[in-house]
């Protein structure tokens, strides 16, 4: 086999070769050099590389695999602008990349320092006030405060991951050796913002990934580096105390812009919304609900007046105090109902042009007076639960929302008033129905053996023994027209004589 080593001795030093380089480039009409940043559209995509437009004659050619995902998916195409770094220059050929990455010594990392080239570096250890870090088969250092723009509060979360670095200290032929990683995030992050703040208008909906929480709302990133303001007015239609209620970290989300501006020292300044971004839910009320609807809802927050209920997200009504119980009043919305729990209301009106929806709590649950005078006869006997005991009787629950008054003037007629005078709330006692006016709802209750059940019993008891003499008569009588063959009233007639006198007195 032919040996195909080159022949070196006719080759131009390497200052020569740079200078005919330089030369070619000019020739082509570009100028370009290791370690320049190119920004340029994608031309073309092959089974191995990506073509860029380099803004010169010359082409540049990156390495496909810096633009694939960890799914193996490509995450640029054609037409589409990218940043990269000129790493070599070989004949007509700019090689480019990411960053400066593969073999090499201290020589190319010289190079990448006077060149201002990002070099690609594995974080290997954590240790006092920084970070191992190799490049290049290499040991780098990172200070704490150069691995990243935010505070690192725990360094171990970094130690594994590879990142790109900017060579801030080359010294003693690469034996001290200092890299920043937030360098280039500052970097980036300053060319995103003038990007986004370039072609950004307020009204623009654009999309984000949310990165932090605040007090007062979410961040939200909408450039590489660059972050907008979600308050927490504007994460939801629907009412959150915090961010962490409407949105998780990392999650992808929509905004709209709302404002753009600087502050003091120069920053951006980014108001954002993602309520605003979708629907306004107030626009189809009137297609979801109607007054007299039933409807699920959630207690969201109590005032003085009544309660606040979502109904569906971002629709809130309310129930005044007047609204939340047909069987007593209602003093504080406490008393009923409390933040985050689930009710029953009934939609008594909506204004659309208001935003306003009425709810009320004691119509979804109905009027349990509507069928007291049915449910409860007259002179009935019935047992009910002893709620409170006043100067003036005791108050009697019948049934959920139905309570009655057994006045005290009528307890000294029970047969055993100690039964009454000795019960306590909560304990059974049976009563009978006296009075029922369910316009005014009111029930008046008397005790069981009272004056009027006295009555009632000696009428029966006397209607019993009228009942059974009568019989006994007409037995008797007719035993007696039997035997005599005769007709007439006879004992009949005297004993109905005797019964009418009976009953007169």
């Amino acid at each position: 086999m032919a040996d195909k080593t080159p022949d070196t001795k006719d080759m131009p030093a390497e200052g020569e070769f740079a200078a005919l380089m330089e030369a070619s480039l000019a020739e082509r009409g570009g100028e370009i050099s290791v370690g320049d940043r190119i920004t340029g559209p994608v031309i073309a995509v092959t089974d191995a590389t990506v073509v860029v437009d380099t803004g010169t004659k010359l082409d540049g050619v990156a390495d496909k695999a810096e633009f694939l995902d960890e799914n193996g998916e490509l995450t640029i195409a054609e037409g589409e602008t990218v940043t990269l770094y000129v790493v070599s220059l070989r004949g007509d050929e700019v090689a480019l990349s990411k960053a400066l990455s593969g073999q090499g010594g201290a020589e190319a990392l010289r190079a990448a320092f006077e060149a201002g080239l990002p070099v690609e570096g594995k974080v290997t250890a954590s240790r006092k006030g920084g970070f191992d870090v190799d490049i290049l088969h290499r040991r780098a250092f990172c200070p704490v405060s150069q691995i990243d723009v935010g505070f690192t509060e725990n360094p171990e979360v970094h130690v594994g991951q590879t990142y790109s670095f900017a060579i801030t200290t080359f010294e003693r032929d690469g034996k001290n050796i200092v890299v920043s990683r937030r360098k280039l995030q500052e970097q980036e992050r300053a060319e995103s913002e003038l990007r986004f703040l370039e072609s950004a208008q307020p009204g623009d909906v654009i999309p984000g990934v949310v990165a932090r929480f605040a007090a007062f709302g979410a961040f939200v990133e909408v450039a590489p580096g660059l972050e907008g303001l979600v308050h927490l007015s504007e994460l939801s239609w629907s009412r959150c105390e915090k961010a962490e209620d409407a949105v998780a970290l990392g999650q992808a989300v929509t905004v709209k812009v709302l404002s753009l501006d600087r502050d003091k020292k120069g920053r951006p300044r980014i108001s954002l919304s993602i309520k605003q971004a979708g629907p306004d839910p107030w626009d189809s009320v009137g297609e979801m609900f109607a007054a007299g609807d039933k409807v699920e809802g959630k207690v969201t927050r109590l005032a003085d007046f009544g309660a606040f209920v979502e109904i569906a997200p971002g629709i809130e009504g309310l129930i005044h105090v007047s609204e939340m119980s047909h069987t007593r009043r209602v003093a504080k919305p406490g008393d009923v109902v409390n933040p985050g729990d689930a009710v029953t209301v009934a939609i008594k009106d909506i204004d659309l042009g208001k935003r306003r929806i009425s709810l009320s709590l004691k119509e979804a649950a109905g009027d349990p007076w509507e069928n007291v005078p049915e449910t409860f006869a007259l002179d009935s006997t019935v047992e009910g639960v002893v709620e409170n005991r006043q100067q003036y009787g005791l108050f009697v629950n019948l049934a959920p929302g139905v309570t009655g008054l057994l006045p005290a003037s009528k307890l000294r007629d029970a047969l055993e008033p100690a039964a009454y005078e000795k019960a306590k709330p909560g304990d059974t006692v049976s009563v009978i129905v006296s009075e029922i006016d369910a316009e005014k709802r009111k029930i008046t209750l008397g005790p069981v053996g009272g004056t009027k059940e006295r009555e009632v019993r000696e009428g029966k008891r006397e209607r019993e023994r009228e009942n059974d003499d009568w019989k006994h008569y007409v037995k008797k009588e007719k035993a007696t027209r039997a035997n005599s063959g005769g007709g007439g009233l006879g004992l009949l007639g005297e004993k109905l004589q005797e019964a009418l006198a009976r009953k007169k007195k």
